[in-house]
């Protein structure tokens, strides 16, 4: 597969209703949120998780498109397919010490693996497959408003022991806890690097599926916990050269998410209560822009 030539950023935009897109496992699965200004926080690697999913669900087996971060996964087994395939044994923790060899596996691992190709991995684990930069980095998202958490009681009548039963004469009740917020709309940057791109293969085919990734993969990601959570926007800029034609903030702050006008004290409820504008006059040359959502 032929690398990407062309340096990409790009501004995605999703929002949730009645759910938890990102608890805080350090605080009680808490939605994570900024203690200064409130405003809700979806860290990289949540968003990342589920373009993982996403291509797993979609590409199933195909060659090229395993996913090396999987779920419950044991990551030694996964750098030793490399050795196997090549037929070269490995020694703990070291790559061999003929370079050639060493960068066929890592080149190996490229290859196979969507999500190396596309954000890199740390394979110096044990079994030894070398580290890659991948091109693809994402931020954390922000809420565009401050975000309230809930906690909500909730009861499932139904108990786990014979005892707790015996305790309760038969009323076989568990009360429980779920945390929400009513309403948000997140923002989130990526970032696409075409220099980057070069050493791990990333190539067209991935960038479109990258895109479908964005647009589809909370359609495939639905749970009580996380409530009703939907991609709004993809907007992405375009340089025409690897290197890039502009800093990303500049391209960044041309894209404005407002609340419409009416009543922008009330909290809002709905992607409707906002207005999302790039301003194009703003683009520097060399920079085009598609609205993929």
């Amino acid at each position: 597969m032929t690398a990407i030539s062309n340096r990409y950023e790009f501004v995605f935009l999703f929002d949730v209703t009645n759910g938890n897109p990102n608890g805080d496992p350090d605080a009680g699965n808490l939605p994570r949120i900024d203690p200064e200004t409130n405003q809700g926080l979806v860290t990289d690697v949540c968003l990342k998780r589920k373009i993982r999913n996403y291509v797993s669900l979609e590409k199933e087996e195909t060659p090229g498109y395993n996913i090396y971060m999987k779920e419950k996964g044991v990551l030694n087994n996964q750098h030793q397919k490399a050795y196997e395939a090549l037929g070269i044994k490995p020694e703990p923790n070291k790559l061999p010490k003929d370079e050639a060899k060493a960068r066929e596996l890592t080149q190996w691992m490229c290859t196979n693996f969507f999500d190396i190709r596309s954000f890199g991995a740390v394979m110096t684990t044990g079994v030894n497959c070398g580290q890659v930069r991948g091109p693809i980095q994402m931020a954390f998202a922000n809420s565009i408003d401050p975000v309230v958490p809930l906690e909500m009681s909730i009861t499932r009548m139904a108990v786990t022991t014979e005892k707790e039963a015996e305790k309760q004469s038969g009323d076989n009740r568990t009360m429980g806890r779920k945390h929400i917020i009513p309403y948000g709309l997140y923002r989130a940057h990526g970032f696409i690097s075409a220099k980057l791109a070069e050493q791990t293969g990333f190539g067209e085919e991935d960038l479109d599926l990258l895109w479908r990734s964005l647009i589809n993969m909370f359609e495939h990601d639905r749970s009580a916990s996380r409530g009703e959570m939907s991609a709004r926007k993809l907007i992405v800029f375009k340089h025409d050269c690897a290197m890039g034609n502009a800093p990303a903030h500049t391209l960044f702050d041309s894209v404005s998410v407002e609340r419409v006008d009416g009543e922008p004290d009330s909290p809002a409820r709905q992607f409707s209560d906002y207005r999302v504008r790039v301003d194009s006059e703003s683009i520097p040359q060399g920079v085009s822009v598609e609205e993929k959502l």
